[in-house]
């Protein structure tokens, strides 16, 4: 049995084009998610008295 070289050699092509894909894609939502939790946020109230503050 002959090994066909065209087949595997596309194949390895389109292997190596969808993990630079996913690569790509993967680096783009790394930077949105650390976007987002670096700026996106709510502010917790100032709700709580600290532990000298005598105001209960």
């Amino acid at each position: 049995m002959e090994i066909n070289w065209i087949i595997v050699g596309i194949v390895i092509f389109f292997v190596v084009i969808l993990i630079a894909f996913l690569i790509r894609k993967n680096q783009k939502e790394k930077k949105k998610y650390t976007h987002f939790l670096n700026n996106d946020y709510k502010k917790a109230n100032e709700e709580e008295s600290d532990l000298n503050d005598e105001t209960y």
